[in-house]
């Protein structure tokens, strides 16, 4: 007998532990069959499940079941990234607790510290992605630096650096200061932070009291100056190019140049050029051939190519002595407060990056992205939605080269040794360096290892060929590849899609992926962005906790529209636990109703109309669900088995059998029991891909009295119900009655009608069909519209409540029951407040001030209260035609 209510807490451990024990998430076991492959976005292993893990996982485990139902052969590809910069953070952070640092330990013994506490931390995201319910197969689980991973992306590296894809170049790079290492251009975020605009004048050479201004908000950065460029259509600096200004603080002479970079309109018109510390200002260097002057060490701190005064100062306190020395030589033209984007690294959002000249490998990538553009227009690897692919195009065809080295001692370290003069040898093993140089130089020389260690996302575009076994050829490789689809989010398209699609193509022949689905984002309940700061952040565990996976995964997958950020509070996931209290209660009803599962029923057979409307209306539920899983339409899948669930089943089948199942009609009662039964198993296959805790329950508990399932529910056949028969007929009337009582149903609650109110039901201009089904359902519509009677009549009393319905009116008489007076008042000032609503509504969106100042989420929601308004002001004005009818 099934328990008063669900409890979450005490089922989800024991059926978790029971699909993964059962080996049911294994890849494999099914041979023969059509292959399905997913490869899980490889969370950090520093990480712990945030909600947009919860959102990519659920709708990842959602195809993985669906398709596992399916009969395909499924394999859900588990792991986790290991993570370079984050991870060395954390780990060194440990350290610092304990008095210890990584350069006082060293680089082997601060890597055996780092893969310890890989070994005791680094599995707590995969813990909670079972809580979550994911299905992987866990026995694939990989790790971004196990043995096999790390063999490919020596491989890789190996084989580009010898197709003068890979190369060593000095270049500007983003350089994080406290870490010491590159930072990809991808990682930067850029903070709006209040700071200071100084505009400062540089003599003119050999003409006294003349200046030229130029404008910076880093002073520290002009001892490395190398031009002062205008533009040359600027007729105030004409007499000027060709010139030289004098750098302050340091003597030195610098050329006046006239480039397009340099904007008219905007400051002085005058900029000043620093080559080594500014990626615009590299570009105006190399087209004047002018040298990079270097200025900062690794530390960002003042080097020895400055006057000695400011060596070795912090380049935040050098900033503080050069603004000082520069007002007593009276060369500050003025100082102005501002606003303005300052690049940080997006993991730490502390360090305050610098654009930073140094040598770093990088991936010529161009050639690929040229292949992975084509993959994409060919319709080889498809976007959905398909506007995305505007984004991966316009990247890829914009691509600059890759560096792919980083400065930390955590990730895979770069193999390629050095010879005694500095020649490259890039091979997969020391030994076979070894043997490269024995041949090159004639005898054994000593080698070094390069210290760098590679991109993360560089072991990370290997993903969907390297976790199957390549570079062997395996099993999987024939199987999987390419997988099916990938699920993603939006901000990692530059990072990690176009990456894959790059290096799967150019090693493997194919992409990588038949279809990309990119999700958007999990907005609080208001569409602001959740942040600790703003106190919004929704704690995945913490919903899990309190309502269970269930409610979680159904609350995110029924919101995720395509193209739509997703809008998550404590109400939509207390709305599907509430979906799911309504789905056990249905269940409880079938128990107690003896409705049990019998293999022989065949739905086709049923006779009795409630029957064959449910038969038919189970088929299209199956239908719009499959059909919008197949094309990732999530919320459209969810929000139909919702639909069919909540409001076709509980709240009309389940109330239109009752009176057949308390009637004495053996045989009406015996094919309802057993259509029921069959409807709720039905059921719990459409939701199992979103709700697979509680659909698993009651799989399992249905059957106590029944006979024996024959299989766990995740690993039972999707039903297809297309040969089953469109009983219209039967659909028609069900729907006609269901519509019969809607109609009253509104008028009562429009007009404030008592519930303890008995009316009268009077049916005008009914043709003999409608008459006839009046005839049939009318008890069921007494007891659920709550009438004492209901017949045909000849004409409509007046202070009637009317409705059509059909060919026929459906009238109320109210007279004896409300004020007629008294409520169109009530109603036309309920009226009136809803449009004067909208109105405000409309003034706001229509000011073109506002538009452009509030943030997208803002006016969204300002159309979304507009739309709820006018729906509000539509139902007051059907309600209003009534009473005047």
């Amino acid at each position: 007998m099934l328990d008063k209510t669900f409890h979450p807490g005490e089922v989800e451990a024991r059926l978790y532990a029971q699909w993964e024990n059962s080996g049911a998430f294994r890849a494999g076991s099914k041979p023969g069959v059509p292959g399905f492959a997913i490869v899980i976005p490889p969370p950090n292993v520093t990480g712990s499940l945030h909600i947009g893990h919860a959102l990519n996982n659920t709708l990842q485990d959602a195809l993985a079941r669906f398709e596992r139902m399916r009969g395909k052969n499924v394999l859900w590809q588990p792991g986790t990234d290991h993570a370079g910069i984050a991870t060395q953070l954390v780990v060194e952070r440990e350290l610092a607790k304990r008095q210890m640092s990584r350069v006082k330990m060293g680089r082997e013994k601060f890597l055996e510290e780092v893969w310890r506490w890989k070994e005791e931390s680094g599995g707590t995201i995969v813990r909670q992605l079972r809580r979550l319910g994911a299905s992987c197969d866990w026995s694939r689980e990989r790790f971004t630096m196990d043995e096999g991973l790390s063999r490919a992306v020596v491989k890789v590296f190996v084989a580009l650096h010898k197709q003068d894809l890979i190369y060593k170049d000095k270049r500007l790079v983003n350089w994080d200061p406290r870490l010491q290492t590159a930072v990809s251009d991808l990682e930067v975020e850029n903070i709006e932070v209040k700071g200071k605009l100084w505009t400062i004048r540089y003599p003119i050479e050999g003409a006294e009291g003349q200046f030229i201004a130029v404008a910076t908000t880093r002073p520290e950065t002009m001892l490395g100056d190398v031009a002062v460029a205008v533009h040359p259509g600027d007729e105030r600096y004409a007499s000027l190019v060709g010139k030289r200004a004098i750098l302050p603080l340091t003597n030195r002479p610098i050329p006046i140049i006239a480039d397009e970079y340099s904007d008219p309109e905007k400051g002085t018109g005058a900029v000043k050029i620093t080559p080594a510390h500014d990626f615009n200002d590299f570009d105006v260097g190399k087209r004047h051939g002018l040298a990079p002057l270097n200025i900062l060490t690794k530390e960002a701190a003042l080097n020895d190519s400055v006057p000695e005064p400011y060596r070795g100062l912090d380049r935040f306190e050098a900033r503080k002595r050069i603004i000082a020395d520069l007002e007593a030589l009276g060369l500050i033209e003025k100082t102005e407060d501002i606003v303005h984007a300052v690049p940080h690294d997006e993991k730490t959002k502390t360090v305050v990056l610098e654009p930073y000249l140094t040598e770093q490998w990088y991936l010529n990538v161009t050639p690929l992205a040229a292949k992975a553009v084509q993959a994409v227009e060919e319709g080889r690897t498809r976007f959905v939605p398909e506007h995305w692919a505007n984004v991966y195009y316009n990247w890829m065809r914009n691509i600059q080269p890759w560096c792919i080295s980083r400065q930390l001692w955590w990730g895979h370290q770069i193999p390629v040794w050095y010879g005694p003069d500095g020649k490259i040898f890039a091979e997969e093993t020391e030994r076979e360096a070894r043997a490269a140089a024995v041949k090159h130089y004639g005898r054994e020389v000593a080698l070094t290892r390069d210290e760098d260690v590679l991109d993360t996302w560089f072991s990370s575009a290997l993903w969907p060929f390297s976790t199957m076994g390549w570079p062997d050829k395996t099993p999987e490789l024939a199987r999987y590849y390419p997988t099916s689809v990938l699920v993603t989010g939006f901000d990692i398209i530059f990072f990690w899609v176009a990456r894959m699609m790059m290096m799967g193509i150019y090693f493997m022949g194919d992409v990588p992926f038949r279809d990309v689905f990119i999700h958007t984002r999990v907005l609080d309940e208001k569409g602001q962005k959740m942040s600790k700061t703003k106190g919004n952040v929704v704690d995945p565990l913490d919903i899990i906790d309190e309502y269970g996976a269930d409610a979680l995964r159904f609350a995110l997958a029924i919101a995720a529209g395509q193209g739509r950020d997703i809008r998550l509070g404590i109400n939509r996931v207390e709305t599907c636990r509430n979906f799911g209290t309504k789905l056990w209660n249905a269940a409880r009803f079938c128990e107690m109703n003896e409705c049990v599962r019998k293999r022989e029923f065949e739905p086709s057979t049923v006779t009795l109309t409630v029957n064959k409307w449910i038969v038919a209306e189970t088929a299209r539920a199956v239908s719009e669900v499959t059909a919008a899983l197949e094309a990732y339409r999530f919320n459209e899948a969810a929000g139909a088995a919702y639909h069919f669930v909540w409001d076709v089943f509980c709240d009309w089948y389940v109330e239109f059998i009752k009176p057949v199942l308390n009637g004495n009609d053996e045989a009406a009662k015996m094919e309802t029991r057993d259509a029921a039964a069959w409807v709720l198993d039905r059921i719990l296959q459409l939701l199992h891909p979103f709700m697979p805790f509680i659909t698993e329950e009651l799989w399992a508990r249905m059957a106590e009295h029944a006979v024996p399932r024959r299989s766990m529910l995740m690993l039972s056949p999707w039903p297809d119900l297309s040969a089953l028969p469109q009983d219209e007929n039967a659909r028609g009337e069900m729907n006609w009655l269901i519509d019969l009582i809607s109609g009253v149903r509104s008028v009562r609650a429009e007009m404030n009608v008592p519930p303890s109110a008995r009316l009268t039901l009077l049916l005008k201009d009914a043709g003999r069909e409608t008459s006839a089904r009046l005839t049939r359902h009318r008890d069921v519509a007494l007891t659920l519209a709550r009438l004492s009677s209901a017949r045909v009549a000849a004409e409509i009393p007046q202070g009637s409540a009317q409705f059509v319905i059909g060919e026929a009116v459906a009238a109320l008489p109210l007279g004896d029951v409300i004020d007629f007076a008294k409520e169109r008042a009530r109603l036309e000032k309920e009226l009136k407040k809803s449009e004067d609503e909208i109105a405000r509504f409309d003034a706001k969106l229509g000011n073109p001030g506002f538009v452009a100042k509030a943030p997208e989420e803002v006016i969204e929601e300002q159309k979304e209260k507009r739309a709820e308004a006018e729906a509000i002001s539509a139902r007051l004005r059907e309600a209003l035609k009534r009473l005047s009818a």
